[in-house]
């Protein structure tokens, strides 16, 4: 295991931080992240082994092979969540279980090629609806129990941005330590 501060290898980029405001550059910036993130994630995890897909990038943390699966769990409902809120007024999201979801038996599959193909096809579709979103439905929210807090579509795509480049980020360490 790489010798670092644990909440540097736990949080690699950072804790998302929601800017006060959100131009336009910004917004095309996340969407190609989300939009990116199946390419890279399938390309850094490509040549991984068994046994490195089993390897953690911190103490106590999941496996590679569980951040993979996680992602795609989290994003399918994302891109739920977003359809919620586009056809509903004001929903109160489901929140899941992630810890309990990771424990699964396709949480922790050693083959990632279902879950990498999922990951294509959802980023895909939800890519296109990103794109296609106006400044009215940017503004549109949901509401998330767990948290107690209203989110906008606008705050989420940050928020879905920067959780794809944490688990890149998760990833990569396993990656350089395997390369």
């Amino acid at each position: 295991m790489i010798h670092q501060d644990v909440d540097q290898l736990r949080y690699p980029i950072g804790k998302f931080e929601m800017p006060s405001e959100v131009n336009q550059q910004q917004l095309t910036s996340w969407i190609q992240s989300i939009s990116n993130f199946p390419g890279t994630i399938t390309s850094l995890t490509a040549n991984l082994s068994t046994e490195e897909k089993k390897l953690t990038y911190r103490p106590e943390s999941w496996a590679i092979k569980q951040v993979v699966h996680h992602c795609a769990d989290s994003h399918m409902n994302a891109f739920i969540r977003f359809k919620f809120t586009l056809t509903e007024d004001m929903p109160t999201i489901k929140p899941n279980f992630e810890e309990r979801w990771a424990e699964l038996n396709d949480g922790k599959a050693d083959d990632l090629s279902d879950t990498l193909l999922l990951l294509t096809a959802l980023h895909s579709k939800w890519t296109r609806l990103l794109r296609g979103l106006s400044e009215a439905d940017l503004k549109r929210e949901y509401v998330h129990p767990q948290y107690g807090k209203h989110f906008s579509l606008e705050e989420a795509i940050g928020l879905y941005a920067w959780h794809c480049e944490h688990h890149l980020a998760h990833v990569r360490i396993i990656w350089r330590m395997c390369a």
